[in-house]
């Protein structure tokens, strides 16, 4: 999968449930979930010790599932994420040491931003998607308008904060090809096993993204 590809599947998927896994044997149910909610999409967060065997049972057992890996600080994790089977790349930040090693092993990676400064170096590398982190916090959708306009062509993944209710706001831009967002699988309903909630979320997800028009 190239750039171009990923990007036209988050257009199409829209939204993206941001998880942390608290243990491997989490995996397996949660890809079903989400299949079965018609939301095939995960980023699977660096932010546990169950990421990378995660993202290998998730590639292994649902292969109609895209899935990336999310808080890759270092090259160190970035290899750990592909080599485990991570579709794409996800990062809070720019770092150009791993914005460059994932292009150099033909990863596409969406690297995190808030300021125009950020935008001109993925830019400078050919980047067409970059995460706009942490995006309540940062000014919300007052600042990601105001810095979008200047860059036709470039195109956000805002996360941080976002909620249903807020949701409906950042997808109704034609900048915004996806949001992230951890409420869908959040930590606490995956630790208790609810995926019955997890799917209630997913499927609210893809109804709230189904009636967003950019």
């Amino acid at each position: 999968m190239n750039p171009s590809e990923l990007l036209g599947e988050l257009r199409r998927v829209r939204v993206v449930p941001v998880v942390t896994l608290p243990h491997v044997r989490h995996a397996d149910p949660l890809g079903e979930t989400l299949l079965g909610a018609g939301l095939p999409v995960a980023e699977i967060t660096f932010r546990s010790p169950a990421a990378r065997d995660g993202i290998a049972t998730l590639r292994a057992r649902h292969p109609g599932l895209l899935v990336g890996a999310g808080t890759v600080l270092d090259r160190a994790t970035a290899d750990h994420a592909i080599d485990a089977g991570a579709q794409f790349v996800v990062a809070p930040g720019f770092s150009p040491d791993v914005v460059d090693h994932c292009l150099e092993r033909e990863i596409p990676v969406v690297p995190g931003i808030n300021s125009p400064t950020g935008i001109e170096a993925a830019l400078a590398r050919g980047l067409p998607l970059v995460k706009y982190f942490p995006a309540e916090a940062s000014g919300g959708l007052r600042l990601l308008d105001a810095m979008a306009a200047p860059y036709d062509g470039m195109a956000f993944m805002p996360t941080g904060g976002l909620t249903p209710d807020n949701l409906p706001d950042y997808l109704s831009r034609p900048h915004v090809a996806a949001c992230g967002g951890t409420w869908i699988a959040s930590t606490a309903l995956l630790a208790e096993g609810d995926y019955e909630a997890i799917g209630r979320n997913a499927r609210r997800a893809v109804e709230i993204a189904a009636e967003a028009t950019p």
